[in-house]
């Protein structure tokens, strides 16, 4: 985990001045989930990085929280925040799910290009459950294995990833089919209600949950 937080850390200035690779597929994963918002609803976004998605999305809700492992990122999303002059929004950094304050339920809590990058899926699928009202959603994209051309490449990244996590040049990374995402976010006590993938291929797998009541 530490090594993947100094990762993070050393990459957030060049992060922050990257592109989106994909712009028509992330606006329409912006277009879903914002199907799901309210302007009632306190928001959680885990792994925001440098908050472009949050600042994207915080218009549609009450207030959102968005968290990040990275200090530097979150140091560059508050100042995008503060030239945005975004006031429902807060950004700070945590390596956990966190609770609200007064340990109030989120009503949505929304994971972006992350979780496959977590090392403990289970807690931390766990710890979202138990941080959600009942009836509350969990909105998730996530990078799956593909099984078109796009595989070979992704199969020769794997074999190498280990010795690059381990020289600090790479995060750690979990390599799982779409099916299987799917079956892991069931298996932790969720009911899916809309599946996707944005973009196809590589697959980026949107998953919208719910809590049951």
């Amino acid at each position: 985990m530490t090594k993947d937080i100094e990762f993070w850390n050393k990459l957030a200035p060049k992060y922050a001045k990257s592109n989106i690779s994909d712009m028509a597929a992330y606006e329409f994963t912006l277009e879903r989930t914002r199907h799901y918002l309210r302007p009632d609803q306190h928001v959680l976004e885990l792994g925001c990085g440098t908050g472009t998605t949050a600042l994207a999305l915080a218009p549609n809700v009450g207030t959102y929280d968005a968290t990040d492992a990275a200090q530097s990122m979150i140091d560059i999303g508050n100042q995008k925040k503060h030239d945005a002059g975004q006031t429902n929004l807060t950004l700070f950094q945590s390596v956990d799910v966190p609770m609200t304050q007064g340990d109030a339920p989120y009503d949505c809590i929304l994971a972006f290009n992350f979780l496959h990058l977590v090392h403990d899926q289970d807690r931390v699928f766990q710890n979202i459950l138990d941080r959600l009202k009942p009836g509350g959603l969990f909105i998730s994209k996530t990078f799956c294995m593909p099984r078109d051309l796009w595989a070979l490449p992704i199969y020769a990244m794997r074999a190498v990833l280990p010795i690059l996590t381990q020289l600090g040049k790479a995060p750690n990374v979990h390599f799982v089919t779409m099916p299987d995402w799917d079956k892991k976010i069931t298996n932790a006590g969720f009911d899916i209600i809309e599946t996707g993938a944005y973009p196809l291929s590589p697959p980026r797998r949107f998953v919208v949950a719910r809590k049951p009541e």
